[in-house]
């Protein structure tokens, strides 16, 4: 189902103004109107926020479903939809006001300024659980859209689904948040411009800390330089862990702890996102700690590039999620082989069990050796947002938002780890002299991409090619 679409007029102000940008109230009722089409005449839904942090000075955020569907970003608010055929009641509680609270958080709305502020019925916090049960009466089922975890330990939305458990035996919980996600997966005009200057800051993040990028500085100082620039050009925080790892830390995927001095003759991979309104945006980066790159670092790094490059060229309207990851794994696998890292691109080896990401027909295919991810993901409320390419027909469609991102990285136990048969014997003796020229080298190039009923467009325009990274290296 197709969200409906922003008045042209909207969206062409927010698109000439996007410091302003926000999602416009007028977006939230239809978003609830088609979860609610999805649902049975007779059902009770449910959507909870997040909690308010334990401890005043932790970081309240809203939790993307909640925030997708109600706009409302303060602590402990639920949403309670109970639909009665053509008749829908939406309810918004929220916490009322209560000055000796606001003086340590801030200023409340209460349910006043949340009625007036999303144009819902709002009501006291406190009145939640009763109006629940009333909706409930005999039903036998809840559809949540919430924080629901089967492990032991439950918690606060786990908790409740207990409570009502108890008080209505035989209550059927039927998480609801894939409805919301593959709402999700097409984003508005108005969406589009938030995410577009959540990555524009990003990119000018990318430009600042190859800037600064210099041997014998440290993660935390580009950690540092890059944060300070979200914060410098108004984005609330960063969307998720600022990644800045180099040498062997740029062989580990998330490595977060960014305290290493960085040494000339490394690279450096800076995988970042500035969050701007809640939509954060995904850019990664792998720049010469020197400001050149080697002569090994620059054949590694246009092996990834031109996989990149081979997958945006299929990254079109109607394009599908396989082909650009079939033809970036094809043109990964012959760099590879090129260089005498693996003994051929169909070439397999025997991996740990349950440890094999591409497989072919003989075996895993050596490629996983260097290529442990995923060619990209949506991007939008969450890093890892939902896509188009997680729901039918399975392709690029208007209103998506997504990343490209091959990576490899030659860990320096990877040879050690592999099960000692006579396979793998083989394959570690004839690559073993090119393994120790590439050892300990991680890259990853990622860029944003949105789709739009006049096509696919790269946003993240941050240096990418060598001869660009290495210019803006010298600026």
């Amino acid at each position: 189902m197709s969200m409906p679409r922003l008045p042209a007029l909207v969206a062409i102000l927010l698109l000439a103004a996007p410091l302003r940008a926000q999602v416009p109230e007028i977006e939230y009722a239809p978003r609830r109107a088609a979860v609610t089409a999805r649902l049975p005449d007779s059902a009770v839904l449910v959507a909870l926020g997040a909690r308010e942090p334990r401890e005043d000075f932790l970081v309240f955020v809203q939790t993307p479903r909640f925030w997708y569907l109600a706009g409302y970003l303060e602590p402990d608010a639920s949403l309670l939809i109970v639909k009665r055929g053509a008749r829908i009641t939406t309810t918004l509680f929220v916490l009322p006001r209560d000055p000796a609270t606001e003086a340590w958080t801030g200023a409340r709305l209460g349910p006043a300024g949340a009625a007036q502020r999303t144009g819902l019925l709002a009501r006291p916090a406190t009145e939640f659980r009763g109006a629940l049960d009333s909706a409930l009466g005999g039903g036998k089922t809840l559809y949540a859209v919430a924080d629901l975890d089967a492990s032991a330990v439950l918690g606060p939305d786990d908790q409740l689904m207990e409570s009502l458990r108890r008080t209505h035996p035989g209550l059927q919980v039927v998480n609801a948040g894939e409805i919301v996600d593959s709402l999700r997966s097409r984003h508005s005009p108005a969406e589009l411009a938030l995410l577009r200057r959540a990555i524009d800051i990003t990119v000018e993040a990318q430009k600042e800390a190859m800037r600064m990028i210099a041997p014998g500085k440290n993660e935390f100082e580009v950690q540092a330089t890059i944060e300070y620039t979200y914060r410098r050009n108004g984005a609330e925080r960063p969307g998720f862990s600022t990644i800045v790892g180099s040498g062997p830390n740029a062989t580990s995927l998330h490595y977060t702890e960014d305290d290493r001095p960085m040494a000339a003759g490394e690279l450096v991979v800076m995988d970042i996102g500035a969050s701007w309104r809640g939509y954060t945006a995904d850019v990664t980066r792998t720049v010469p700690v020197s400001g050149s790159f080697t002569a090994e670092q620059r054949a590694l790094y246009q092996v990834v590039r031109d996989a990149q490059a081979a997958a945006e060229r299929l990254a079109v309207l109607g394009g599908r999620a396989t082909a650009l990851d079939d033809t970036a794994n094809a043109v990964l696998a012959a760099g590879l082989a090129k260089l005498g890292l693996i003994e051929g691109a169909d070439a397999v080896y025997d991996a740990p069990r349950g440890g094999c990401r591409r497989r072919l027909a003989a075996g895993c295919s050596q490629l996983s050796l260097y290529y442990n991810h995923g060619l990209g993901h949506g991007i939008g409320l969450e890093v890892h947002d939902p896509t188009v390419w997680e729901y039918a027909p399975f392709s690029i469609q208007p209103g998506a938002a997504f990343t490209i991102e091959p990576g490899l990285y030659i860990r320096a136990n990877a040879l050690e780890i592999l099960p000692d048969t006579p396979r793998n014997r083989a394959l570690i003796a004839k690559i073993r002299a090119a393994f120790e020229r590439y050892k300990d080298l991680g890259i990853r190039i990622e860029d944003d991409y949105f789709a739009t009923e006049s096509g696919v467009e790269r946003i993240s325009l941050a240096p990418r090619e060598i001869s660009e990274i290495e210019a803006a290296m010298k600026d």
